[in-house]
């Protein structure tokens, strides 16, 4: 009996040994998951941080183009504004330049116009066929001459050259090529427009344009790049009509030619 009862402690002693070991080992284990849950949680943070920092990074590099992007049109606004002002200023003494360029037409047409009219009412003898304009051709005249006025070069070439077919032999005809020839220099018809001046000089060798129309001859050469015809001709004016305005004016060319 004694035994009996020895054995049966000692098997419920093992028992509990047994079931102490199976406890310990069972804790080991959820020890050793809980120690890999942590560490790949913490990986999972780290990983997600080296995100954070690299993303951060590309969007510190971005704001930075983006902020580069924003100094470049900046500038270039800047330099826009400025060459737009620059534009507009220069546009403005463009205007200014041809508001005075066409007060001075207009006085000069005027000039001209009071000139010829009284040299046509006398009779005189600019033209090949001397004699008073009529009021037909006078008309016709007058009207290329407003045309011309008004800056509608193209269209007034038209005017001038109908009135030289209609009347040759008029006393304003060598006006009228003088003015076609001036048209057509404005439209730059440069060749057009020499022919036209040379058939005023032929004409009118002594006619009060004839001078001009030498000197319009120069300009239209430099024009065309003939620099040398236009100082035979700036020369020609010089000698032919020493004294007039534009025989002072060639003399100027030429000293700047040289």
């Amino acid at each position: 009996m004694q035994t009996s009862y020895f054995r049966a402690v000692v098997l419920a002693a093992a028992c509990v040994a047994s079931q102490g070991a199976h406890a310990q080992l069972f804790g080991d284990d959820q020890a050793r998951q809980a120690i890999l849950d942590l560490r790949q949680r913490f990986d999972a943070a780290v990983n997600a941080q080296n995100r954070l920092v690299d993303e951060n990074t590309q969007l510190r590099r971005s704001m930075l183009d983006l902020q580069q992007q924003i100094e470049a049109m900046r500038s270039d606004l800047a330099k826009s504004r400025g060459q737009e002002e620059q534009f507009a200023r220069e546009l403005s003494e463009l205007q200014k330049s041809q508001e005075a360029l066409k007060e001075g037409l207009d006085e000069r047409l005027q000039k001209l116009e009071t000139t010829e009219e009284a040299r046509a009412s006398q009779g005189g003898a600019d033209g090949p066929g001397g004699g008073a304009a009529d009021p037909a051709e006078k008309q016709q005249y007058d009207a290329a001459m407003e045309v011309f006025r008004s800056g509608d070069f193209k269209a007034s070439q038209s005017g001038f050259a109908n009135f030289i077919k209609s009347y040759p032999n008029s006393q304003l005809a060598p006006s009228a090529l003088f003015w076609l020839g001036n048209a057509q220099y404005a439209t730059r018809n440069y060749k057009e427009a020499i022919a036209n001046f040379r058939s005023l000089l032929s004409a009118a060798p002594a006619h009060a344009r004839a001078p001009e129309a030498l000197l319009s001859i120069a300009n239209c050469q430099v024009e065309l790049k003939d620099t040398n015809g236009a100082k035979a001709t700036l020369e020609s004016l010089v000698k032919t009509y020493p004294q007039s305005e534009a025989a002072q004016a060639g003399r100027d060319r030429l000293a700047k030619m040289k």
